[in-house]
């Protein structure tokens, strides 16, 4: 049974890259200008960037130096683990290529963290997974997603157009179907596992790490007397974008010329995810700073109604392993004399 829990975690992760690259949780989230009231720097400001994602039983956050994933084992303890992250060289950070960066970053990072709290997890539930079995695993959940959630709906959109020309005909609205029924088949994906018990807790911990976020920004204490009162949705969480994400892969995807086989176009597909990415990236990037905007409000509208599927509210032991992913993500903080007396550690 827990093997399955691991399972539908890794095919959750996967496909949500797919549908929703760039991941800009685990890079744009909890932008925040810091400044202390301490004389010596009292004008001085640091942006510290952090986000993150759910893992079984935990949370992972990155902060700019460095990530942290903290798993509550089944005796109640707290495991974590941290690394330091090197600042990538000039060429990768040059826009339109950073977005693939980006994604590539997200899915490494990500598999770690959900590698370890598979192995904290499963090593006190039952005998523990071998590495072998994880990258089995991991192989079969992107196999999976990339057939259920790339090819099939290439192949149910084609099949729609041997009856309605227009969509067989016209690249665009090809694309558009297309979009449509990826989008469903993730939001079936999403209600049903929701329904059970231990993919919810997944979620649950996923509203924790936005709780904790939204602290954070705000400036709060990091306790969870504080975090209780914000919401579990974050506006800046990558399902908050999905309609760019899905809009620029349709106006990509209508360049594939529409003579090609079934085949072809899943290929070509697969070749223009990255520059979906980098594209996403930088619009995002750009609606980041007109985040009031009435438009950019509509945009991100799908994606927040998505969270009330994806980010539940937690329990008071969920948000103090989010609190202990995000101080020790912070831990790497070049200037921690920058950062507020209450998040200094």
């Amino acid at each position: 049974m827990f093997k399955l829990r691991i399972a539908f975690t890794y095919l959750k992760f996967i496909l949500q890259q797919l549908l929703l690259s760039p991941p800009i949780g685990l890079e744009e989230r909890g932008s925040t200008s810091i400044v202390t009231s301490d004389t010596r720097v009292k004008n001085e400001r640091e942006k510290t960037q952090v986000g993150g994602q759910a893992v079984i039983e935990g949370v992972m956050m990155k902060a700019p130096g460095g990530w942290s994933v903290a798993v509550r084992s089944s005796s109640g303890d707290i495991k974590t683990k941290k690394e330091p992250l090197k600042k990538p060289k000039p060429i990768w950070r040059l826009p339109f290529i950073r977005g693939f960066v980006v994604l590539c970053q997200t899915l490494r990072l990500g598999l770690k963290a959900l590698e370890f709290s598979a192995s904290v997890v499963g090593g006190e539930e039952e005998k523990p997974m071998s590495k072998t079995s994880i990258a089995l695993t991991m192989v079969v959940a992107f196999l999976f997603a990339t057939g259920l959630f790339l090819f099939l709906p290439v192949y149910l959109t084609k099949a729609i157009g041997t009856f309605l020309k227009p969509v067989g005909e016209g690249p665009f609205l090809f694309n558009a179907v297309d979009g449509i029924i990826r989008i469903g088949l993730f939001l079936i994906y999403i209600m049903a596992v929701g329904m059970w018990k231990d993919m919810r807790r997944i979620f649950e911990y996923h509203g924790a790490e936005h709780k904790v976020i939204h602290a954070y920004e705000h400036e709060k204490r990091l306790v969870p007397e504080e975090i209780k009162k914000f919401s579990p949705s974050h506006p800046r969480c990558g399902t908050s974008f999905l309609m760019i994400v899905m809009i620029i892969s349709i106006l990509l995807f209508s360049f594939i010329p529409k003579d090609y086989n079934l085949l072809e176009k899943f290929l070509a597909r697969l070749m223009l995810i990255p520059a979906v990415a980098g594209l996403s990236y930088e619009t995002l990037k750009l609606s980041a700073r007109y985040n009031k905007n009435i438009f950019m409000k509509t945009f991100a509208m799908p994606g927040l109604a998505l969270q009330k599927l994806t980010a539940k509210e937690p329990d008071e032991n969920q948000i103090e392993v989010a609190i202990v992913a995000l101080k020790e993500a912070l831990s790497f903080t070049h200037n921690p004399e920058l950062l507020p007396r209450h998040h200094r550690i």
